[in-house]
């Protein structure tokens, strides 16, 4: 199976007020990822906005994300559905367009049984030949994964990660205890990263990562080197990015601040709003003083 590891950067959607994804903006911030040190990236996570686009608007984003990333660094599409069949169909594509691996998400209306979520994303599992990453997140959707759920998805030969969301670290750990080597996690920003490698992690998939690349990937850098005293120095610097984007909508902060550095990647798509100006000022804020503190 291939090695998913370190920082994979949620990427953001540009889109124009047509509709139109701009893949030459996009393109470039995966570029410039990648020459930052990425170690993958991801298209259509929660920072994707994969909620709020249609089917077209996902296959250009995930398309001009393999190309731009011309093998340099693996990418993990994002799929995600109420249904099993569009799910299916959706990873389906990503594997011909030549994505890496899938970041399996689960939508749901009604509540489903914890048998019909396995079946979900077993199904999304047994319809690829590339790894998939089942993807938690429990503030935002309404069917959560068990840890029984996630044990007996571990087995399955192509799901090798998680991406838990939860913000509970102890979850992480638990997952660990219970699954040992047959699935490996990767963590939100929002679980304090440098916490989750101490204790086994193999890196976070998150937005942040997307407007200070450089910075996380030093971060991992530490950790892996189990200098934990510099990596927790660190990470206390970069927790201040955490605490103001946990005050107003993700894909807005993340491409505010993307603007802020010079990307034009547009709004969030309505009904969502972008930020207000003194929101973005308090972004703004954040990032020069990270930016003074590197230098």
């Amino acid at each position: 199976m291939t090695d998913f590891h370190g920082v994979f950067p949620y990427l953001v959607s540009p889109i124009d007020p047509a509709g139109q994804i701009r893949t030459d903006v996009l393109a470039r911030l995966c570029d410039d990822l990648i020459q930052s040190g990425v170690h993958g990236l991801t298209p259509l996570g929660s920072t994707g906005e994969f909620a709020y686009l249609n089917h077209a608007q996902r296959l250009a984003v995930v398309q001009t994300t393999i190309e731009a990333a011309k093998g340099r660094v693996p990418v993990v599409a994002g799929v995600a559905s109420t249904s099993t069949a569009d799910a299916v169909a959706q990873a389906k594509a990503c594997q011909k367009l030549g994505a890496d691996g899938i970041l399996a998400i689960l939508e749901a209306y009604f509540p489903l049984t914890d048998a019909q979520v396995e079946s979900y994303f077993r199904a999304i599992a047994d319809a690829v030949d590339i790894p998939v990453v089942i993807y938690t997140n429990p503030q935002f959707q309404r069917s959560d994964l068990t840890l029984d759920v996630i044990a007996r998805l571990a087995a399955h030969p192509r799901i090798g990660y998680i991406k838990d969301a939860s913000t509970n670290t102890g979850r992480l750990l638990s997952i660990m205890n219970r699954c040992g080597d047959s699935i490996r996690v990767f963590s939100a920003s929002a679980h304090i990263p440098a916490a989750v490698m101490l204790i086994g992690g193999v890196g976070w998939m998150a937005g942040p990562a997307c407007i200070i690349p450089r910075q996380s990937v030093e971060l991992y850098t530490l950790c892996k080197a189990a200098r934990w005293d510099d990596a927790l120095k660190l990470q206390r610097k970069l927790w201040r990015i955490n605490e103001a984007f946990a005050r107003y909508n993700l894909a807005a902060c993340i491409k505010a601040g993307l603007a802020i550095q010079g990307y034009e990647v547009g709004d969030p798509v309505p009904p969502q709003a972008g930020l207000t100006a003194d929101e973005r000022r308090a972004v703004e804020t954040v990032l020069r003083e990270l930016a003074d503190a590197a230098s």
